[in-house]
């Protein structure tokens, strides 16, 4: 199913949770939503869900809109951070709810789902644990076989061997299924190693969107260590786009081939160095700052 956001924007009273936001999923990709706090990312991942529906712009699904459209939210779930389930319910419950709204639930993999997460079916949701519920709502999701998945920080709670357990499931439904995920995390190190393209939101807007292996070759981290410390025309070269100097090592953020980097440095005698690729934690870093976020220092040692 191809995902579209074009341009949409959310007002809430008089404050713009999103600005003119697109974005477009893949079938069988999983998409990262990054952003600091408060930037948006609920509120958009709840268009698209078509849970709220926007002032401006429209969340086309296979070009059809998604908000007051029953076929189309039957092909999608969207789980927010903290999951909702009926009062004093359990899973076997929430299951017969979830079978009657979404035509592809199966049965057979939600009982497998439960026996592969150790969970009692009878159990009240009230007497489970944060990180328990957080199973349970994988479990119904991955059940009804959706489309499109929408994440809000969907692993926070879970112990270790869960979240590894959690994200190979969904790895397999991607790559089986061609499922679609859109997923909001604060955890970079995490999302680093789970999706293949992300954006960075901030104050409602879209700063980036950017395939994460392109955006990583896009920028690098140079660290030159020198004799004597090289003038401006060493940083005007290199494309610096930041810097900081201790002592006789200086450490960049550049962008540029590594080959046109390496060229530079040479001209300039150095001692040694080191052309290093950035970390998404950098990059987010590096990005938020250059658009006036509070960051004091932006290279991430």
């Amino acid at each position: 199913m191809n995902v579209k956001a074009q341009a949409v924007t959310k007002y809430f009273d008089h404050h713009k949770a999103v600005s003119s936001a697109s974005l477009e999923l893949e079938p069988g990709t999983i998409h990262g939503l990054l952003g600091s706090n408060g930037a948006g990312k609920t509120t958009f991942l709840k268009l698209m869900a078509g849970i709220y529906r926007p002032e401006a712009g429209q969340i086309l699904y296979d070009g059809q809109s998604v908000y007051e459209n029953t076929q189309i939210k039957e092909q999608i779930i969207f789980m927010p951070d903290i999951p909702y389930f009926f009062n004093y319910s359990n899973l076997i419950e929430m299951a017969g709810f979830y079978k009657a709204s979404y035509p592809h639930f199966s049965s057979t993999r939600f009982n497998q789902l439960v026996k592969l997460m150790q969970l009692n079916k009878k159990q009240r949701f009230n007497r489970m644990s944060k990180g328990m519920k957080r199973q349970a709502a994988f479990i119904l999701s991955l059940s009804c076989y959706p489309d499109v998945l929408l994440l809000d920080e969907p692993f926070d709670g879970l112990d270790p061997v869960i979240r590894h357990t959690v994200k190979n499931l969904l790895i397999q439904d991607v790559s089986n299924h061609q499922m679609s995920i859109l997923v909001s995390s604060h955890n970079l190190r995490e999302m680093e190693d789970f999706c293949d393209s992300i954006s960075i939101m901030h104050e409602g807007r879209m700063l980036i969107t950017r395939e994460l292996d392109t955006l990583k070759r896009e920028h690098s981290k140079v660290q030159v260590a020198f004799e004597t410390l090289p003038p401006e025309s060493f940083y005007r070269e290199l494309k610096a786009l930041d810097r900081k100097i201790k002592g006789r090592v200086v450490t960049c953020i550049t962008a540029g081939s590594d080959m046109e980097i390496e060229e530079v440095i040479t001209r300039y005698n150095p001692l040694m160095y080191d052309i290093l690729p950035l970390t998404l934690e950098e990059i987010f870093t590096y990005e938020m700052g250059g658009h006036g976020y509070a960051i004091e220092n932006i290279i991430v040692e």
